[in-house]
């Protein structure tokens, strides 16, 4: 299946994520193994970007983009209800 957003083709999810969003996905989530300054840096970064009114919706975005991945794709989360344990009573003595 070919993901295509504005112009472009997404070959891995990353991909897809940062077409829709604008901004690459490292940016808001990390990579691993950054130091305190360059996570520092990132979020100083990050927090800019929310200020520029062409990103000002991206909050919403991603809500609305996780919601879709949630509803388009439940079996990525393998959801299954657990059993309830039985209810124990509360009466601690016995009836004569």
């Amino acid at each position: 299946m070919k993901y295509i957003v504005a112009g472009h083709q997404a070959v891995t999810e990353s991909e897809f994520a940062e077409l829709a969003l604008g901004t690459p996905v490292e940016l808001w989530l990390g990579v691993d193994g950054e130091s305190t300054e360059e996570r520092a840096a990132r979020l100083d970064a990050a927090r800019d970007i929310l200020t520029d009114p062409e990103f000002r919706s991206l909050p919403d975005d991603l809500v609305r983009l996780a919601a879709q991945v949630v509803e388009t794709h439940p079996d990525l989360f393998n959801v299954v209800p657990l059993a309830r344990p039985a209810r124990r009573s509360a009466r601690k003595g016995v009836a004569a």
